[in-house]
């Protein structure tokens, strides 16, 4: 028999555990939140599965539990802050939250961040903008898990970004992605239960293809759609790391199997605020029509829907804040 959790009861719980870690309250609810979140999209991988690995750091002091945000140099519209080794998501959503507050004031922004940790699902970030009337871009670097196009060792990490745009009647858009075929949370967590993988996922130490999940881990994951992917994973370590001055591939700090350094990680915060460019009701209508407009289109024999980006993610969230998460 399933047993589901009630979703206030499991965000409270992994709050108390950050806050025995020496986590501020408030900060302690942000991360519990983001990965509560991703749970309740579906997206385990980021979800409260990484709760183990945070407190470990924490204690081991990898992680600053109380760190100090500040700015490192700024213009209106752009800002690069330092994140003083704090929690990803703490860090994570000062930085989304600044983008937006200088896109309301100035139309559009980019905060780049230094010196932060593993932030979570990158869709937590993008739907604050959302909520603001604002379009939003978030994205990090990673540990080294893929291989270049053409290569066999981990060089780039699999390189997350999510975009997010609001719409009117019907539910935004949230694209989320990691740049590798597959989230390496998920080939960690079939490890976990020594299940195999679906071929095409990863290749082993000697770069030959692997269902085995182990030999995945070992060896390394492969970039969607070969070097188109590869030029998107490289691309974002530009924006991320380089940009930001964080540590780049392929020595980012691992998050796993790494008992003594830091990650020192980079991400990108984006926001555009959508009425410094277009009417907000006519944008929303014109959101609307295209929404439509995909949903309607003619189908591929033998399915039965055409889902929007971010759609299932929407309902499977709803089912489980009505049922709770299992």
């Amino acid at each position: 028999m399933t047993t589901r959790v009630k979703v206030d009861r499991l965000r409270d719980f992994c709050a108390g555990l950050f806050e025995g870690a020496g986590v501020p309250p408030a900060d302690a609810l942000t991360v519990a939140d983001s990965l509560v979140e991703a749970d309740l999209r579906g997206v385990s991988s980021h979800g409260t599965t990484r709760v183990g690995i945070y407190l470990e750091r924490l204690q081991a002091g990898l992680i600053n539990p109380r760190p100090t945000v500040s700015v490192v140099r700024e213009t209106p519209t752009t800002v690069l802050l330092d994140g003083d080794n704090g929690l990803g998501a703490v860090v994570g959503v000062w930085a989304m939250d600044e983008a937006i507050r200088r896109a309301t004031a100035y139309g559009t922004a980019w905060v780049s961040v230094r010196n932060s940790n593993h932030f979570g699902a990158a869709a937590y970030y993008v739907q604050r903008a959302i909520a603001a009337r604002c379009i939003g871009l978030a994205l990090t670097n990673a540990p080294a898990t893929m291989a270049l196009w053409g290569g066999r060792t981990p060089f780039l990490g699999t390189n997350p970004f999510a975009m997010g745009v609001p719409a009117g009647q019907e539910r935004p858009i949230v694209v989320d992605m990691a740049t590798s075929v597959a989230a390496r949370g998920k080939i960690i967590l079939a490890a976990k239960k020594g299940e195999a993988i679906p071929p095409g996922l990863a290749v082993d130490v000697e770069g030959r293809p692997t269902t085995d999940a182990q030999a995945a881990l070992d060896g390394a994951v492969l970039p969607f759609a070969q070097h188109k992917g590869y030029g998107i994973a490289l691309l974002i370590e530009m924006l991320s790391g380089v940009l930001a001055g964080a540590t780049i591939a392929p020595t980012v700090g691992n998050l796993y199997d790494n008992p003594t350094g830091v990650q020192n990680l980079g991400h990108g915060f984006g926001a555009v605020r959508v009425d410094a460019l277009a009417p907000i009701d006519e944008f929303a209508d014109r959101m609307d029509a295209l929404i439509r407009d995909v949903r309607q289109s003619p189908r591929a024999a033998g399915v039965p829907r055409i889902y929007l980006p971010g759609e299932i993610e929407f309902e499977l969230a709803e089912r489980n804040r009505r049922d709770g998460l299992a």
